[in-house]
């Protein structure tokens, strides 16, 4: 009888002890009261994207899993519930560029870079230093320029709500809006010094040509190129296919690539741009999760061989930093100007069921001679730097010290290429 009773419960323990083992390893549910809401499946679903392709396994140092069990142990009654949690869940990695995107800010993206937009027309970056918006250039043609928004400026305030308060897909979406509708905009100049001022600008419809070119003759006889790319769009690489091809036409025979406050765009378009310039060979080299080497390469023939110089500034970011980098690392182009921005990471967005979305870091690029430039930036060939701000107006024209300095590169290289 004793014999017996021991028998029964050890096996009794081993049913127990193999169901625990299956419950820890989630190859069954404890209860059915587990089974997920919709706000948490979709919280779920913001959680599984990061988790898969975060380039950080360490998750900034933090357990990925508990992230989530904490999260979901919480009630989650509401969509704006959901949406906060899932901000708090991206502000955990500390990493400014993985964040997450409502609907319509997601929209909004995706059409900004489709190649237009309704808005004032800026390009906006916070100073990570202060928080405060900055403006890294206005869309020339846009309400913003014609009010005389210069690089530099500060934004304090959108219709009266401090940008400290807001984040910079919240600060752009503010500014978005129904063409003909206003929006004041409080500015203050350069490092914040002088008096603020309230702009109220209208908003209008703003189509985006990246690119404007223009041949110029010069005075020794040469015929220069001139070409400003303002951001990597979704029609960059076809206008500048076409300005490159109508300028060899004319008969250009050097080039200035004018990438200064250019914020960067579509990694894609920065590879396929630098195939219209470069030999054959790597643009960049990509660094995933596993310290995995990967690069996007060019393939076919320039449509130009003739001397570049590449200008670039603090506002020359990501994809123009990668264009700029693979110029100079294979000799290609010598840069003129001040040291780049150091965005060296890449992001991708990714869908949520919804219809918002997410921007998520996936990896961390390198120049093609291996140099990582993030939060550090590219060093010009020769550093040239502005006293003041230039107006749209004066871009490359005799008040540009910067332009006129490229052209002295050209010119330098064109007496060492002639032996003079």
């Amino acid at each position: 009888m004793v014999n017996r009773l021991g028998d029964r419960w050890r096996r009794m323990g081993a049913f127990l002890a193999l169901i625990c083992t299956l419950m820890a390893t989630g190859l069954i549910w404890s209860s059915p009261a587990l089974a997920l809401t919709a706000e948490q499946k979709l919280f779920n679903e913001a959680w599984r994207i990061v988790s898969q392709a975060y380039v950080d396994e360490s998750f900034n140092g933090q357990d990925w899993w508990s992230v989530r069990q904490k999260a979901l142990s919480q009630p989650l009654p509401d969509r704006p519930s959901t949406y906060t949690a899932i901000q708090k869940m991206l502000a955990s990695l500390d990493d400014p560029f993985t964040r997450f995107l409502p609907p319509s800010q997601y929209r909004s993206l995706q059409t900004s870079t489709s190649g237009e937009l309704t808005g004032v027309g800026l390009q906006i970056s916070i100073d990570p230093a202060t928080g405060i918006l900055q403006i890294i250039a206005p869309i020339e043609g846009s309400p913003a320029a014609a009010a005389g928004l210069q690089p530099g400026d500060l934004i304090l305030a959108i219709d009266q709500v401090p940008t400290q308060s807001l984040s910079l897909d919240e600060a752009a979406e503010k500014m978005r809006g129904p063409a003909g509708t206003v929006v004041t905009l409080n500015v203050a100049r350069g490092s914040g010094d002088a008096a603020a001022q309230n702009l109220e600008l209208t908003r209008s419809r703003i189509e985006i040509n990246p690119v404007v070119a223009e041949l110029r003759p010069q005075e020794d006889g040469h015929r220069l190129g001139y070409i400003r790319l303002t951001q990597f769009n979704g029609v960059a690489t076809e206008e500048m296919a076409q300005a490159l091809q109508k300028l060899e036409r004319q008969g250009a025979d050097r080039y200035v690539l004018d990438l200064r406050n250019n914020p960067g765009g579509l990694l894609q378009a920065g590879v396929d741009i630098a195939e219209l310039w470069m030999e054959p060979g790597v643009v960049v080299y990509t660094v995933d999760r596993k310290g995995l080497l990967g690069s996007f390469n060019t393939t076919h023939q320039p449509l130009t061989k003739d001397p570049l110089v590449v200008l670039v500034n603090q506002g020359t970011a990501s994809a123009s930093e990668i264009l700029a980098g693979a110029l100079q690392d294979t000799g290609r182009a010598q840069l003129v100007g001040d040291r780049t921005f150091g965005k060296g990471s890449i992001q991708s967005l990714f869908d949520l069921s919804d219809g918002a979305g997410l921007a998520v870091t996936i990896a961390h690029y390198e120049t093609p001679a291996h140099h990582n430039i993030n939060k550090v930036g590219i060093e010009p060939d020769r550093t040239v730097s502005l006293r003041t701000p230039l107006g749209i107006n004066e871009i490359a024209s005799n008040a540009d010290s910067q332009y006129q300095a490229a052209i002295g590169v050209l010119t330098d290289l064109e007496m060492v290429a002639t032996g003079v």
